[in-house]
């Protein structure tokens, strides 16, 4: 029989002190493989993400997607009873993870080396937006500024137009969340062989510029031969026929992936225009003429006739998937990325869109209320009665 405690990240435990996106998403991805979260919010309000609009209810419908399988429980770190709470309370956690300025931990006297000091086996993952060090670590930013610094943002969008707006947070799930998840992991396999903890510095313009390694890699490979990156008219963003994106008769769009050779004449073979392959991987004028007559002969057609001529046809050709398409897409329903689960707590059923990683059974507990969980945490941490009561009575 399998279960949640079959889970691979089962018997690890996390306090999570992290709000909004980058550290929820990846605590999200911690519980969903079996590790116990707690997160340890503010009293006066929690998570920002509870009160930020669409609304489910009374509540955030945002916090409601990032925060399943977790606990939460009240501490006022700004106070002293709180600290020293707190700093009783992570004892007895393997991972913490926190989304303040650098600083903000040391202040309240609860910082990696205080922390460490006693718990030497901790692993401290601390994310923000341009990490501990250098001269911007203390500036406030969001998601389009950071990719915007790493050189993402200007990389995508029409040749001679503006940068385009992402319609994702790519700096703070690609850039924050997952190398949060790959430097914990790490820290944790480290710790199996050394008995050491370690501070995990993740910078989410560090890691948006990953996005970036290849081209800008190769761009330093080539040196005085190259050139600086550009808008559109490299490989993979726009500047090839047979890697882009076309509009239909009906609005909709089609992703055309056909980069290899053989792929794209697949493609210009089924269109009847062979004359277009050798021009396909052209970024100069004559690949933009090619660009425009595929243009021109996709919109000719709506969306349902492209995948129908190209249904059995191996060209890396797919639709744009719009608003609700997603949930209806039969490769992602296939692959179980859409669970239904009843929400006792709600009183009513949901569906969850599952992390990406499938190692079994998804656990499925609902998000917590604020400070649900104070008083079971603290029990479970060994605080007296008389502690827990007073603590409890501090929180919402």
């Amino acid at each position: 029989m399998t279960g949640p405690a079959t889970l691979p990240l089962a018997g690890l435990k996390v306090l999570d002190l992290s709000r909004l996106l980058p550290g929820p998403y990846a605590t999200l991805v911690l519980a969903d493989l079996g590790a116990s979260v707690d997160k340890l919010e503010d009293p006066a309000g929690g998570d920002y993400l509870r009160h930020m609009p669409p609304q489910l209810g009374d509540e955030g419908a945002h916090f409601f997607a990032l925060n399943r399988n977790k606990r939460s429980v009240t501490l006022d770190l700004k106070s002293a009873e709180g600290a020293d709470a707190f700093r009783r309370l992570v004892r007895g956690y393997d991972v913490l993870v926190e989304s303040f300025r650098p600083g903000v931990m040391d202040k309240l006297g609860c910082g990696y080396d205080a922390l460490t000091a006693f718990h030497p086996r901790l692993v401290y993952c601390a994310i923000t937006g341009y990490g501990q060090t250098g001269p911007d670590r203390l500036k406030a930013g969001h998601d389009l500024n950071y990719i915007a610094r790493s050189g993402v943002l200007a990389y995508g969008g029409e040749r001679g137009g503006p940068p385009a707006m992402p319609g994702v947070q790519v700096g703070d799930i690609g850039g924050g969340s997952l190398f949060a998840l790959v430097g914990i992991l790490a820290a944790l396999h480290e710790r199996e062989r050394t008995g050491q903890g370690r501070f995990v510095d993740v910078s989410m313009t560090d890691g948006s510029l990953a996005f970036l390694h290849m081209h800008l890699a190769s761009r330093l490979a080539l040196g005085a031969e190259g050139a600086p990156l550009a808008r559109g008219l490299e490989t993979l963003n726009g500047g090839y026929p047979c890697y882009n994106v076309y509009r239909t008769g009906d609005g909709r769009y089609l992703s055309v992936g056909s980069l290899e050779p053989k792929f794209f004449r697949g493609l210009c073979d089924r269109l009847g225009r062979p004359d277009l392959v050798a021009e396909g991987y052209d970024a100069g004028e004559t690949g933009l003429s090619a660009r425009r007559e595929l243009a021109r002969l996709f919109a000719e057609k709506p969306l349902a006739h492209w995948m129908d001529l190209l249904r059995d046809a191996d060209v890396c050709v797919e639709p744009v998937n719009e608003g609700d398409d997603v949930l209806r897409d039969p490769q992602l329903v296939a692959r179980g990325l859409f669970v239904q689960a009843h929400d006792s707590l709600r009183g009513r059923a949901f569906t969850h869109l599952r992390t990406p990683l499938d190692f079994g059974p998804l656990p499925l507990r609902p998000p917590p209320q604020l400070g649900q969980h104070t008083r079971a945490v603290l029990t479970e941490a060994g605080f007296s009665d008389a502690e827990v009561e007073r603590l409890a009575r501090s929180g919402p």
